[in-house]
């Protein structure tokens, strides 16, 4: 709000300085290049701000469909996925690609992160995703240190390898 009120006054006085009869054709050609100045550094300032916002929700991606698909994951599935993990800004922090062994976990049992819990369910064998975590549903204050920090955004690129149902009784 401060930088709105800043360029309120600031183009208040050069529209008021611009119509003042005692101002030279120059004087009047360097306030008009200066009022573009200000408008343009407010708006630059602007997406700055949006830029810095943090995601809230988490965001769900499909990168690749599978057609013909019989098996959707649910909680309780045991869970075979590849993943590659970033930060915002793009700093991979892990992969399971390299290990050539994909993480293998129970879906919606608290053993991976919430985002995870959430953004997993109703994947196909062969599916992949892009999930966009936000902290909360991440590692929150305290972070991971020393890869991952607090309240950082996470990005993750998911495969689902296989799916492990338990049959019901």
């Amino acid at each position: 709000q401060l930088p709105y009120i800043c360029l309120q006054i600031s183009v208040t006085r050069v529209v008021a300085d611009f119509f003042n009869n005692q101002q030279t054709a120059a004087m009047k050609i360097e306030t008009s290049l200066v009022l573009v100045l200000v408008v343009w550094s407010a708006l630059c300032a602007g997406e700055e701000e949006k830029k810095k916002e943090k995601v809230k929700k988490l965001q769900i991606g499909v990168k690749k469909r599978v057609d013909n698909c019989t098996l959707k994951s649910r909680r309780g599935d045991l869970l075979h996925m590849h993943y590659a993990g970033k930060l915002e800004d793009g700093t991979e922090f892990d992969s399971s690609y390299p290990r050539g062994q994909p993480l293998t976990f129970t879906l919606g049992s608290g053993q991976v992160i919430k985002g995870w819990d959430q953004g997993l369910i109703g994947m196909c064998e062969g599916e992949k995703r892009k999930l966009v975590i936000p902290s909360d549903l991440g590692y929150g204050a305290s972070g991971a240190p020393p890869k991952i920090p607090a309240h950082a955004t996470l990005v993750f690129e998911v495969e689902l390898v296989k799916i492990e149902r338990k049959e019901e009784l």
